[in-house]
C-alpha cells in the first residue's frame, strides 16, 4: 500500500529516504567522475523497480525489459547533466516513463494484454474484498486472479498520463511530490489526474464488480 495511505512513522521514513538519496548522489558523483562500476550499483538497485514501472505501463514483459535497458543507457549517457536538485530515482523514472510513452505511441495499434497480475499486493485492493468469499478459499483465489486480469486490462485503457500516475502512486508507492518530479507537473495536477484515473478504472470495472 502507498506510504501516504498507511500508518507510519514519518520521521523514520524521512531519515531512511534521505539516506537512500544521499547514497544515490554519492554513486552518481562517482559515475560523473568516470567510475562505471558505480553506475552498475545504481542499475542493480533500481533495475527491478524500473522494470515493474515499465511492465505496468506496457503490460508486456519483453517490451519492459527492452525499455529498461534503453532507459539505463540513456541515463548513463546523460548522467553528466544530472543535478542533485532532484532524487536520482525520480530522474531515472522520468527517463523511463518518457521512453515508455514514446514506445506506446509508436505501437498504439498493438494491444497486448498480459494475463499476469500487476503485482501480488493488488490482492489487498478493496475491490477484491468485495469479490472474495472467505468461506471458499478456492473461489477467493479464482476471483482474485480474475480481478487482477480485469484491472490489468482496465489500466491499459487509460491514457498514458493517467496510467502513469496510477502506476507510480498505487503500485510503486511514490508520493504526489515525487510523481510531480517524474512527470514535470504540479502536485495539484498529479492529484487531479489520479482522481480522474480512479474514476475511469471504476467505470471500466463497474459491470464486472456488480456481477
Amino acid at each position: 500500500m502507498n506510504a501516504e495511505h498507511a500508518h507510519s512513522t514519518p520521521m523514520t521514513e524521512a531519515v531512511q529516504s534521505q539516506a537512500k538519496a544521499d547514497e544515490d548522489l554519492a554513486w552518481v558523483a562517482r559515475v560523473q567522475q568516470g567510475d562505471i562500476d558505480a553506475f552498475k550499483l545504481l542499475v542493480q538497485k533500481y533495475r527491478a523497480r524500473l522494470y515493474s514501472v515499465l511492465y505496468n505501463m506496457t503490460s508486456n514483459r519483453e517490451d519492459a525489459a527492452d525499455l529498461a535497458q534503453e532507459t539505463f543507457v540513456k541515463a548513463f549517457r546523460s548522467i553528466g547533466r544530472f543535478h542533485s536538485k532532484s532524487k536520482f530515482y525520480t530522474w531515472l523514472y522520468r527517463i523511463g516513463i518518457n521512453t515508455a510513452v514514446n514506445h506506446l505511441k509508436r505501437n498504439r495499434f498493438r494491444r497486448l494484454f498480459s494475463l499476469e497480475p500487476l503485482r501480488e499486493d493488488v490482492s489487498q485492493d478493496e475491490a477484491l474484498s468485495a469479490l472474495a468469499d472467505p468461506q471458499d478459499p478456492s473461489a477467493t483465489m479464482a476471483a482474485g486472479k480474475e480481478l487482477q486480469e480485469k484491472l490489468n486490462e482496465a489500466l491499459q485503457k487509460l491514457s498514458n498520463k493517467h496510467r502513469t500516475v496510477v502506476v507510480l502512486f498505487e503500485i510503486e508507492g511514490l508520493s504526489h511530490a515525487e510523481i510531480a518530479q517524474v512527470m514535470g507537473c504540479s502536485q495539484g495536477t498529479v492529484r487531479s489526474r489520479l482522481h480522474y484515473a480512479k474514476e475511469q478504472l471504476q467505470s471500466y470495472l463497474q459491470d464486472y464488480l456488480h456481477q
